[in-house]
């Protein structure tokens, strides 16, 4: 493997960067709208009239919104993905199949659904349920039906001599292709939400507690509450979320092929080593990135999950090798395309590349909001740079990637 070279990135560049990330912050109101809606539901789920109450079921965020890395719909066809699992903490596997389990789910959510005058259908797919939601908001909400297995990852783990620091938040999800799908089973697909987010945070902790604190002191608060996870966006997810757009743009129309989310999350994320500035997380994640691919002597990669190394993200790429030559393809363009826009330093002419890259709606907003820095006196507040203009215009910092999201 070849190491890459970071590049040196001018002053221009790196301000176009800047304002690239805060084009792609979706506003405070749709994560406000999809934190309402999976709540409600969690309280809809455990009302007395409910008939899973008594297994206590319990509603939480995963994917993208979860860890803080959401960016905009491509078009205003396109929805916002909300990933939920609806956890149900009083049943094990020796109690209820998996298509019982969903079943069970299902009765509750078309209630749910009637009782909230939702026109939408609710869609079966192969892990979930899905509630689209109409009223222009553009989004819907994907849950997942689930049983606690901690115990039982841990067990599996240590008796392999791997990390189970993270283990006991392991669930065991439902899966309509498994083949025990329909009868009583140990056997279920596997997964760890909240151990993933566990360890995604502690990849940018320092960082995202000094902005925290850089807010409190500017005395940005939510009423009498804490500060919620989406005022807050680390360089780390800010260039997560820039490399999910460049790689949503160059596979328009090759979905099939594209790379998947939870792979360049946890990739950036291991590569991410606390840089404040996003041009130096950027390049510091794009030159490293590949050397956490671990290459087996059969020919096949491996990408572990950080939350369960038993599970491998990059799997099917053995099965469908063009999806990891899709990422190698994805990877060598975007190092050529930012280490190009790195080292120029004139805005029209990086803006103009961003077209390609990023989008021409994203580019154009990043062309407004150069303009409007450009037309604000500079101001030095708690050893940040900003503008007044920019920090009135500027969404707040947001926050939480389903595999696909």
């Amino acid at each position: 493997m070849n190491v890459h070279i970071r590049p040196t990135v001018t002053p221009e560049a790196e301000e176009m960067l800047e304002d690239l990330a805060d084009s792609l912050e979706i506003s405070e109101h749709r994560y406000e709208q999809a934190e309402k809606r999976y709540k409600s539901l969690g309280e809809w789920l455990n009302r007395p009239e409910s008939t899973i109450r008594q297994y206590d079921p319990q509603v939480h965020v995963q994917g993208s919104f979860g860890l803080g890395t959401v960016t905009p719909p491509l078009t205003d066809n396109d929805e916002y993905d909300v990933d939920a699992v609806c956890e149900f903490r009083r049943l094990t596997k020796a109690e209820k199949t998996q298509a019982q389990l969903k079943q069970m789910l299902e009765v509750e959510m078309r209630a749910y659904a009637r009782a909230h005058s939702m026109n939408e259908p609710l869609e079966e797919h192969r892990r979930c349920w899905r509630q689209p939601y109409a009223d222009g908001a553009q989004f819907h909400i994907d849950v997942t039906p689930a049983v606690l297995s901690g115990a039982e990852l841990t067990a599996a783990l240590k008796a392999r001599y791997l990390d189970a620091s993270l283990a006991q938040t392991a669930i065991s999800i439902t899966d309509n292709k498994h083949p025990h799908y329909y009868v009583i089973s140990t056997d279920w697909q596997r997964s760890n939400p909240r151990g993933y987010l566990k360890w995604f945070l502690s990849r940018m902790i320092a960082v995202y507690e000094k902005r925290k604190k850089i807010l409190l002191q500017k005395g940005v608060r939510a009423g009498t509450e804490p500060i919620p996870d989406y005022r807050i966006r680390t360089p780390l997810q800010q260039s997560i979320m820039i490399l999910k757009r460049h790689r949503d743009i160059m596979f328009v129309g090759r979905n099939d092929d594209k790379p998947i989310s939870i792979i360049l999350t946890t990739l950036a994320a291991h590569s991410y080593e606390g840089e404040e500035k996003i041009s130096d997380a950027l390049f510091a994640i794009l030159s490293k990135m590949d050397r956490f691919i671990e290459y087996r002597a059969d020919g096949s990669r491996v990408i572990s999950n950080p939350s369960d190394p038993l599970e491998n993200f990059a799997d099917k790429w053995k099965e469908h090798p063009e999806r990891a030559l899709a990422f190698d393809e994805w990877l060598q363009k975007a190092r050529s395309d930012f280490a190009t826009i790195a080292g120029l330093s004139n805005k029209q002419l990086i803006a103009d590349y961003l077209v390609k890259g990023v989008g021409g709606n994203i580019a154009d907003r990043v062309r407004e909001r150069s303009a409007r820095r450009m037309s604000a006196p500079p101001i030095l507040t708690q050893g940040l740079v900003a503008s007044e203009a920019a920090a009135r215009q500027a969404p707040p910092r947001i926050q939480g990637d389903r595999r696909n999201a």
